[in-house]
C-alpha cells in the first residue's frame, strides 16, 4: 500500500511532463493551461514593478545582514554611504516601534519579508492529498498583482546539456522561448547549481544565492518550485511571469538572486521567473499555479 501511494505521488508530479497524458487530457484540463498568444510578452505586471519589488526586498535583507557585508562595502564606498543612511533610518524606526536597545536588531529573513511586503510564504505539506510539499502564505496578506515568490534554479539556454539532470526531475520549468530553469534542490541538479554559483563569484561579490538548496533560506521568496498545479477544486491564485534581470541591477544585491546561468561565456541577461498573485490571497491559503505552457 505504501509503495502504491508513493508511485501515485510520483505520477501526480510527473504526468504534466508526459506527452501522451498531455495529449489525452489537454482539453479536459483547460483551466490549468497557461495561454501565451504569439508575440505576447506574457506580463501580468510590468517588469519595472517586478524590479522594484525585488530591489526593495533585497535591500531590506542586505541592511538586516549589514554586519556581514563589510568586504563588499569596502569596495563600494558610495554604496556604503547610501546604506548607512538607510540603516540609520531603519534603526530609528525599530527603536520607535520596539524600544530596541543600542545596536542593530537582527530579524529572520521571514520577518524582513513581512516588514517589507506585508506577508511571508513558506513550505509545508500540501492540502492536495498526493502533492507532497506545497507553498502557503504563512502570515499577512498578499494583494492582487504582487510578486509572491521566485522560481530558483540553474538557467539553461537552448541546446545546453540537461539530459542527466532531467531524469526523474519534476522541477524543470520551461520558459516561452525554450529557456529551462532546473529548480531541483537535490542530486545532480544541486551539485550543478553550486558549481556554477561558486564559479561566478567575484571576490566577495556573490552573483547568486545558494541558500535555497538548504532549509535556511537567505531569500525567503525562493520557494516557487514547490508551488503545486491548480485543479478543478483548487483554482490558480498565482501565475508565472518571466523576468530578465537588467544590467543595472545592484551588484551588491545579486547575492539574493536564486538563479545562475549554466554557461559562463554567454553574455545575456539572467532569466528569472517570479510568481505573481492573480487575486488577493489571505493568510493560510496555499499557492496554486499552472504547469502547462501553450504558446
Amino acid at each position: 500500500a505504501a509503495m502504491l501511494r508513493e508511485l501515485r505521488r510520483r505520477w501526480g508530479s510527473y504526468k504534466y511532463r508526459f506527452v501522451p497524458w498531455l495529449a489525452l487530457n489537454l482539453r479536459r484540463q483547460r483551466r490549468t493551461l497557461r495561454y501565451v498568444p504569439e508575440s505576447s510578452q506574457d506580463k501580468i505586471i510590468a517588469d519595472e514593478d517586478v524590479f522594484e519589488t525585488l530591489v526593495k526586498t533585497f535591500k531590506a535583507l542586505f541592511i538586516n545582514d549589514f554586519s556581514k557585508q563589510v568586504d563588499i562595502l569596502t569596495l563600494l564606498p558610495e554604496v556604503k554611504c547610501q546604506y548607512l543612511e538607510l540603516l540609520t533610518v531603519e534603526q530609528k524606526r525599530s527603536e520607535v516601534n520596539s524600544c530596541a536597545h543600542a545596536g542593530q536588531h537582527m530579524f529572520s529573513p521571514e520577518e524582513v519579508l513581512f516588514n517589507t511586503l506585508g506577508f511571508t510564504v513558506g513550505r509545508d505539506r500540501s492540502s492536495l492529498v498526493s502533492a507532497g510539499t506545497g507553498v502557503f502564505v504563512t502570515k499577512g496578506f498578499v494583494p492582487k498583482g504582487t510578486v509572491v515568490s521566485m522560481y530558483p534554479g540553474t538557467v539553461y539556454r537552448k541546446h545546453e546539456p540537461i539530459f542527466f539532470q532531467s531524469l526523474g526531475n519534476p522541477f524543470i520549468f520551461r520558459c516561452i522561448d525554450g529557456i529551462l530553469i532546473d529548480g531541483n534542490d537535490k542530486g545532480l541538479s544541486r551539485s550543478v547549481y553550486r558549481s556554477c554559483s561558486r564559479r561566478d563569484q567575484l571576490g566577495p561579490f556573490q552573483m547568486s544565492d545558494e541558500s535555497w538548496l538548504t532549509n535556511t533560506l537567505q531569500n525567503p521568496l525562493a520557494v516557487g518550485q514547490y508551488v503545486n498545479n491548480c485543479s478543478r477544486e483548487k483554482a490558480a491564485n498565482v501565475c508565472y511571469q518571466e523576468f530578465d534581470v537588467p544590467g543595472h541591477f545592484p551588484v551588491e544585491l545579486k547575492q539574493y538572486l536564486p538563479n545562475i546561468v549554466y554557461s559562463h561565456d554567454i553574455e545575456s541577461h539572467l532569466r528569472c521567473v517570479v510568481l505573481v498573485s492573480l487575486r488577493d490571497i489571505k493568510q493560510g491559503e496555499e499557492l496554486f499555479s499552472n504547469y502547462y505552457t501553450v504558446v
